[in-house]
């Protein structure tokens, strides 16, 4: 559907329309230059476009308007819409092959030209390079013999699939090359930038090594057709014995082939453009050719050409070595033997003795060529396969056998050279076909690439495929079938037998194929070694970075070295028939990538995928791409599956080794698709008990710099894992994010490069919020997307809450814990986390204790056999226990809980811990008194001077009223009095002066005020605490000198103990288990590498939250590595498989 544009123009404040200066905004080469890629605000590479970014060309022309005011701070990123119009105008696509080399050469002077726009068209520029590409040595040298061989349906039958898989190619690469600039680089370029760098690397270098062995099979196929066709007599190996032909043939090839190899390497090194400009002189070879051999079968309807085929009986001769067809010759009434005589008998006498088969049967004359109309077609139809050494033979003449017929390989008879059969033939074929992507290798060079490149290329496929089936059908029509079979002509005196059809003389296709062949190798060495450097510059294979250099004017020097260095393995091969096959393999998986690529993309429906070659269907691009691969294995699945590893292993290389590159490839698309499909179907229903596995959300800290604390944690994230599952570290910075998105993209750079340094696999997310209470909240509830989300929460122990001044360090803590449990995920917190050991540690033998004191649905029993597949704990063996009750039976919990881990399938030793119902002791009663009053006086900091002065005069009236109850004999004790803002000064002072001290005595008890908690059934109401100062103390307190020694005052104020009996009971309870609990943990575990205990829930009632940070202090002390369970409240393992 045509868009119409309409071009207002837009008057400044003086009232006149700008006009803009065509020739200012572009340089003088009328060239786009590129910027070179740099970094946005985002932290995103720039697009590396010539049109988006780039205002390099608009920096002299100043904004100096007022119509366009409102965008003026957008003008240094977003061109204006005219500007942009007039850089795509004035785009150029220089080709990056061998006319800049060639510009580069022929640049003389201080001033290099300027760049002409390309001029080609379709026929120059892409119909005649895929013609001259397509055709070449197998259409000489090697159709006849096929279509001899395997007859004219199954050689009609080759030609159509091969021609197929070529087709379906082309449409494909039709749709990528049209969609936008296609820069030169060919189908490396179009599938790297189609399926990545991966993809793009592994098919670009499959694709080098087939230009490179292609190469080598035209060099052997020059050689074939000099030795045999034009000088036989320059062999250097001459075999003295027949079944010595093959090997001396074999070593000329290798010693020809590679001085025409050091050759053509020299012609291609020393100027490319040479080669260029006799491409079209090949190009006319080709054409001659094709037409001589039309010309040809044309003539043999009125007069077929002369080309007798000696027979022996049914078997073929050798017709090189005498000039008669006759074993008897009459000259002047004398019956003399002939040469032929000779080759069969041991004797020129009549009564000699011959070769059996020699003697039984005549021999006889067949017209090589009997010509369109003499019906011998119908004798070619059908296949002639048969192993090496076997006689071609005529079967519908006769033949009387011969008693031995092993010698008869020994005789002048043509026999098959190789073993025949299907699929070979289809691998010696395939090569005739490949050349598609001339025509994209050359879009550089094209008027209209968009256009060109699917006509011509297509068109190029029609005409050679017409030119092969007739091909087929008029070699089978017009030939004798034991002169098709016959591979070098010997039966014909060494003619070429395709020449032998040719009009006017045999030699126009000698000629024609050589120099065809030539052309063919030159350029194979010309574009290989350009591939190569292509692939070393883009950086994505770091070896191949040496090829990326060459000479001043960019000539791939080191390229072509390795280049040649290949081909001479091909030319060692010696054989065009074994060549064939292997550069078969690298073309067709070059063509199946391509169909893939198209395929992938518009299955896709990728926003960018525009092409305007509309006459492409996903359908075709996979039927492409399984005829590519069903080909690879119908050739020799040996060679496939070969080609298929060296693709495989360069893959790995450059995933594990090679840049980061983002082409916005289509495996990125397929990707998303595949993974919002995956959480689709992730989200019908939750895991089952089976599947389930810590699906896990690092809490994790940074600095005042974004450096990570506690990168350990990482390090137990992949002991934990194992690269298996979801891992996602969060963190959260306090602020808003309009002021913290530079340290935020900082800080989530840092996590994400310590996430690699501990090769934790995972994603990281950093939000920024208000405060850190909310952010750790929206992390626990949003993080992960659909059915892949965390189910697990792992965080470090708050080893310094006791030394804050700001109680919200624990108290953040204890919410976190409580929303896990409220969101039914699992918690894990780590103690002493610093001290894990890293992913280089290995452990010996040693201990993973798992105290189960409460059942979690089983973690306990899964983290210890999940850290045990990794190699840190791998030694390590995992012992559990579990804590009996006076009323428990031991022995009977030990045994069921042995069968309970059998089932589990998890090997662990087994013991049962006996907890007897002791008094509370003292200890006990003074770490509660302790904990009380700390709470009480966190609790002062806290209050308002109103309610300062409150509390205290109820601590007051409390404290007399306890004494009273105790000596009801003594004094009265006076009140505070609250007259007077001096009073209330005072005691403001005096507050702030316990303050310090009280500080430094929570810092002193530190190591021995240790604190846990285990969920009170019953939610209890803390009572009043009951403080033991009087009022004269009290006064006494505030009216004693401000500079003596704080730590003495608080001393004093913590000896006046309260009683114990006005302790919160509940508190006791608790602290008396975390200390019992705490004694048999360490006299059981101390030595061991991890505990793994329950953590016991916070309380109910938040006013009792610092009291819970105390229990778990006295739970844990003594231990070094300990991590804290709690489960998410459903079962996590099983014992049904």
């Amino acid at each position: 559907m045509p868009t119409n544009f309409t071009v207002v123009p837009v008057k400044d404040g003086t009232g006149k329309a700008k006009k803009g200066n065509k020739e200012d905004d572009v340089d003088d080469n009328n060239v786009i230059k590129e910027e070179e890629e740099g970094a946005t605000g985002d932290g995103l590479p720039k697009e590396n476009s010539p049109f988006i970014n780039n205002t390099d060309n608009d920096k002299g022309n100043s904004y100096d308007g007022t119509n366009m005011a409102l965008f003026e701070e957008e003008m240094d990123s977003n061109p204006m819409v005219s500007s942009l119009l007039n850089k795509l105008a004035n785009y150029t696509n220089l080709t990056q092959g061998a006319q800049e080399h060639e510009e580069a050469d022929d640049d003389e002077g201080p001033k290099k030209k300027a760049v002409k726009s390309p001029q080609m068209g379709t026929f120059m520029g892409v119909y005649l390079p895929c013609l001259q590409n397509i055709l070449g040595v197998i259409l000489f040298l090697r159709l006849t013999w096929i279509v001899g061989t395997a007859g004219i349906l199954e050689s009609l039958a080759i030609v159509i699939l091969c021609c197929s898989c070529t087709m379906l190619t082309a449409i494909s690469m039709s749709a990528i090359a049209t969609n936008g600039v296609v820069p030169a680089g060919g189908s490396y370029y179009m599938i790297s930038r189609s399926l990545g760098p991966e993809f793009g690397g592994a098919v670009g270098l499959c694709f080098y090594l087939g230009t490179t062995f292609a190469g080598s099979m035209y060099i052997l196929g020059t050689i074939e057709i000099l030795l045999t066709y034009i000088v036989p007599k320059a062999a250097i190996f001459v075999a003295e014995r027949k079944e010595d032909e093959v090997d001396a043939l074999l070593n000329n090839m290798r010693v020809y082939g590679t001085c025409c190899l050091a050759l053509m390497s020299v012609v291609v090194f020393v100027g490319v453009k040479y080669v260029n400009k006799l491409a079209l002189v090949f190009l006319a070879c080709v054409i001659l050719s094709i037409l001589a051999i039309y010309a040809g079968v044309i003539k043999t309807i009125f007069e077929p050409p002369d080309f007798p085929v000696c027979m022996l009986g049914n078997r073929t001769l050798q017709n090189q070595n005498f000039d008669k067809c006759l074993k008897t010759d009459v000259i002047g009434n004398l019956t003399v033997t002939t040469k032929l005589w000779s080759l069969f008998c041991d004797g020129p006498e009549l009564n000699a003795t011959c070769n059996e088969y020699f003697d039984n049967n005549n021999v006889t004359e067949v017209q090589g060529i009997p010509g369109l109309t003499s019906g011998i077609i119908s004798e070619n139809m059908w296949s002639v396969y048969g192993p090496l050494g076997m006689l071609v033979e005529d079967k519908k003449l006769s033949s009387l056998g011969g008693s031995d017929s092993s010698q008869d390989i020994y005789l002048p008879y043509v026999v098959n050279d190789i073993t025949t059969f299907f699929t070979l033939l289809v691998g010696i074929y395939f090569p005739s076909v490949t050349g598609i992507m001339a025509g994209s290798n050359r879009s550089g060079d094209l008027r209209d690439a968009q256009k060109s490149i699917p006509i011509g290329t297509i068109l190029a496929i029609a005409t050679t495929s017409f030119i092969y089936v007739s091909c087929v059908i008029l070699f089978g029509g017009c030939i004798e079938g034991v002169l098709l079979r016959d591979k070098f002509g010997d039966s014909v005196k060494g003619n070429l037998v395709i020449g032998t059809l040719s009009w006017p003389s045999p030699w126009v296709i000698v000629i024609g194929s050589f120099f065809s062949c030539c052309g063919a190798g030159l350029q194979s060495l010309t574009g290989a070694p350009r591939l190569l450097q292509a692939i070393a510059r883009d950086g994505i294979v770091p070896f191949l970075q040496v090829f990326g250099h060459g000479k001043a004017n960019g000539e791939p020097t080191w390229a072509l070295l390795l280049t040649a260095g290949i081909c001479e393995i091909g030319i060692l091969i010696a054989s065009l028939d074994a060549v064939a096959p292997i550069l078969s393999m690298f073309f067709l998986m070059c063509y199946l990538f391509v169909n893939l690529a198209c395929a992938v993309q518009t299955l896709l429906r990728t926003p960018n995928w525009r092409p305007r070659f509309k006459y492409y269907h996903w359908a075709l691009s996979f039927l492409g791409m399984s005829l590519c691969l069903a080909l690879m294995f119908i050739c020799s699945w040996y060679y496939a599956i070969v080609a298929m590893a060296i693709a495989s292993c360069i893959y790995k290389y450059i995933e594990y080794r090679g840049a980061e590159k983002e082409w916005g490839d289509g495996i990125r698309g397929l990707s998303l698709n595949a993974a919002r499909y995956a959480l689709i179907r992730l989200e019908e229903a939750p895991p089952h008990t089976k599947n389930w596995r810590p699906q896990v959300l690092v809490l994790l800290n940074v600095d005042s710099d974004q450096a990570v604390k506690h990168v350990r944690l990482l390090s137990l994230t992949t002991q934990l894992k194992a690269g298996k599952g979801l891992t996602i570290v969060g963190n959260v910075l306090e602020g808003t994010y309009l002021t913290k998105e530079a340290e935020a993209k900082k800080a989530e750079q840092n996590i994400k490069s310590a996430m690699s340094a501990e090769k934790t696999k995972g994603f990281c997310h950093v939000v920024v919020s208000s405060n850190l209470r909310d952010g750790m909240s929206h992390l626990i509830q949003s993080a992960g997307l659909g059915g892949m989300k965390h189910n697990t929460v792992l965080m470090a122990w708050p080893g310094t809450w006791r030394q804050s001044n700001d109680p919200q360090s624990w108290k953040n803590f204890i919410e976190t814990v409580r929303e896990s449990t409220a969101a039914h995920h699992a918690l894990l917190v780590a103690k002493n986390v610093d001290s894990f050991p890293t992913n280089q540690d290995r452990l010996g033998e040693g201990t993973i204790d798992v105290w189960w004191v409460v059942h979690d649905g089983g973690m306990l029993m899964l983290l210890p056999f999940l850290l045990r597949q990794h190699k840190v704990w791998r030694k390590c063996k995992m012992r559990i226990f579990t804590v009996a009750q006076m009323d428990d039976n031991s022995i009977q919990m030990k045994k069921d809980l042995q069968v309970f881990l059998y089932h589990l399938r998890l090997d662990a030793e087994v013991e049962v811990v006996e907890m007897h119902d002791n008094d509370i002791s003292a200890f006990t009663y003074e770490k509660t008194l302790v904990m009380e009053q700390r709470s009480q006086m966190l609790k002062q900091m806290q209050l308002s001077r109103t309610e300062r002065e409150r509390e205290i005069q109820s601590i007051t009236d409390e404290s007399r009223s306890s004494i009273r109850r105790k000596n009801p004999g003594a004094a009265a004790s006076t009140t505070l009095s609250r007259q007077s803002s001096t009073v209330e000064d005072t005691q403001e002072d005096e507050v702030a002066d316990v303050l310090p001290s009280f500080q430094a005595q929570l810092i002193h008890d530190r190591n021995t005020a240790s604190h846990a908690a285990i969920n009170d059934k019953a939610e209890a109401t803390p009572e009043q605490v009951h403080m033991t100062w009087t009022k004269d103390k009290l006064f006494t307190e505030r009216n004693r000198n401000r500079e003596c020694n704080a730590n003495v005052a608080v001393r004093d104020l913590f000896n006046m103990k309260p009683e114990w009996e006005s302790l919160n009971q509940s508190n006791v309870r608790r602290m008396h288990t975390a200390v019992k609990m705490n004694e048999v943990v360490v006299n059981k575990s101390q030595g061991a590498h991890l505990v793994l205990l329950n953590m016991p829930g916070p309380p109910r009632n938040r006013g009792g939250d610092e009291n819970y940070m105390e229990f778990l202090e006295v739970l844990l002390e003594g231990l070094n590595r300990v991590l804290l369970v709690r489960g998410g409240g459903r079962e996590v393992i099983t014992i049904y498989s």
